[in-house]
């Protein structure tokens, strides 16, 4: 007999009741926005979110991947639209101290494949805006940046997955 390693009614304790009430009524909305707004500047918790709708069962996991994915691509790109206009007010020359340009220096080498690394936390934010800064080629920059997303918002559904069937496994 199949047992779903992440029934609903077991994991349900694990998220609070506010995230319940507000994903509830936004789901797949309030997932791109948790992931747009994640990839900005400012925090957010996107991951949490993705697993709360992949515990809700309502949305094919694939779809919720794809969504996350797309919302945080999106929210790359404003932090390299950022870079971009920085660029333009700050020269890299001008801004930057001898230390710093070898750092510019460094993501110019690596270039485009250095966007792959876009999903790390703090890290992430600062490749998109020093890719908008350098200029780099957009159509492979978001190509990179939409990679590390999906393999990123893959492996969180993977861990979740696999951390429910093992909980599900020595506790029930």
């Amino acid at each position: 007999q199949y047992v779903d390693p992440c029934d609903r009614s077991r994991l349900q304790g694990f998220f609070s009741f506010t995230m319940e009430l507000f994903f509830e009524n936004l789901g797949v909305l309030g997932l791109f926005l948790s992931a747009f707004i994640s990839s900005t500047v400012a925090p957010g918790g996107s991951e949490a979110v993705l697993a709360y709708l992949v515990v809700d069962g309502h949305h094919n996991v694939w779809v919720l991947v794809a969504v996350a994915s797309l919302g945080n691509t999106l929210g790359a790109l404003t932090t390299w639209w950022l870079g971009t206009w920085a660029s333009v007010k700050f020269p890299v020359s001008k801004v930057l101290s001898a230390r710093q340009q070898k750092a510019i220096g460094t993501v110019k080498k690596w270039g485009v494949l250095a966007l792959l690394f876009s999903w790390l936390p703090v890290v992430g934010d600062g490749l998109c805006f020093a890719a908008g800064w350098l200029r780099l080629p957009l159509l492979s920059g978001v190509i990179a940046i939409a990679v590390g997303k999906i393999a990123r918002y893959s492996f969180v559904v993977f861990l979740f997955v696999w951390f429910c069937f093992w909980f599900y496994f020595f506790f029930f």
